[in-house]
């Protein structure tokens, strides 16, 4: 681990002034930032702790939302009553990720800010285009089981690792962030980023911009959702395939439905245009199924994970039977039902 100047500021607007120049990172719970500075993946030069602010409640918001701030941890936001009753889709999120420990340390806004795991990332004598911009991605020709399949380019094939963002991405979430030029509003599908050419530019946050708070509408899927993950092991893994889904059910037809995947790209992975395909259907297995093929129009594996293509049409149908019936994945007994 390199040496690096550290800050611990008390209001926002100190952290934002502490955080604006050079190779700064902002520290939250450190589940991520830490292990990477081990790595000597991330670097940085100057390190400001955030833990002081004031960003860990989670508050009403006037219009029958909910704001849920972004030092407030996973484990507080997955069970806090108002997000149960009234977004059972992302405490299910939330509870299907990391491990009670984690969740007790990890933010709201680091969650949503995590690097990428790919294995080449993480290791610094191998090629990655995240790491080190124009040295190539060791991942394309080798071993990627868990990499993308869609939004992939010849730069990065890496996967967002959050399954609580899969959740947020489904729910028209938005990202509150302040920085040097103020304070601006980000939509959660604008929030992550596709490699494109730029692999090592996760998000479009600016220079110094520090994550706040993250909005939650007033618009509520609390009888037919699921989130349904699907890894090597039941606990403790991140997803090869997960499927955020909820639909709006009247009169035996779909009025709205939101499908969000994880494990498939380098953001979560939402194609409303594909979502559309379900609307004024009765739930059935076919329109499940012409569902599923319009989300992953596309999709391309890399050898290892050419698996991911098929597995992520059936996770579609099945999730969304599952939201459809009213019977959400459980996060304790985590076998797929």
């Amino acid at each position: 681990m390199n040496r690096f100047s550290y800050a611990r500021p008390t209001d926002v607007a100190e952290a934002v002034r502490e955080g604006s120049p050079g190779d700064v990172r902002y520290l939250a719970g450190g589940t991520n930032l830490v292990d990477l500075m081990k790595e000597n993946v991330e670097r940085p030069v100057r390190v400001v702790d955030i833990n002081r602010l004031p960003l860990h409640d989670i508050s009403d918001l006037p219009d029958g939302g909910l704001r849920l701030g972004a030092l407030a941890t996973n484990a507080d936001t997955a069970w806090d009553a108002r997000v149960e009753e009234r977004y059972p889709l992302l405490s299910s999120a939330i509870l299907a990720g990391a491990s009670p420990q984690l969740r007790n340390a990890a933010t709201n806004g680091g969650n949503v800010n995590q690097r990428t795991r790919c294995y080449y990332f993480y290791d610094t004598a191998t090629p990655c285009n995240k790491r080190e911009p124009g040295s190539g991605c060791g991942a394309i020709g080798g071993v990627n089981r868990i990499h993308a399949i869609l939004g992939a380019s010849a730069a990065c094939i890496a996967t967002h690792p959050s399954d609580m963002a899969v959740a947020l991405a489904a729910l028209d979430a938005t990202v509150q962030v302040t920085g040097p030029d103020g304070d601006r509003a980000i939509p959660f599908a604008d929030y992550h980023r596709l490699p494109g050419a730029e692999a090592w530019q996760d998000n479009n946050l600016a220079p110094g911009e520090l994550v706040t708070a993250i909005d939650l509408p007033d618009e509520r899927f609390t009888g037919h959702y699921t989130y349904l993950k699907l890894r090597d092991r039941l606990s403790y893994a991140f997803a090869l395939v997960s499927v955020a889904a909820a639909l709006k059910i009247e009169d035996g037809r779909i009025v709205e439905a939101r499908v969000a995947l994880g494990g498939v790209a380098h953001k979560p992975w939402r194609v409303k245009t594909a979502e559309s395909v379900l609307h004024g259907e009765t739930p059935s297995h076919n329109a499940f199924l012409a569902a599923a093929h319009a989300i992953t129009e596309g999709a391309t594996g890399h050898g290892d994970n050419d698996f991911k293509i098929g597995l992520a049409r059936k996770a579609i149908v099945r999730a969304l039977r599952q939201a459809a019936d009213g019977t959400p994945q459980s996060q304790t007994d985590k076998r797929v039902a």
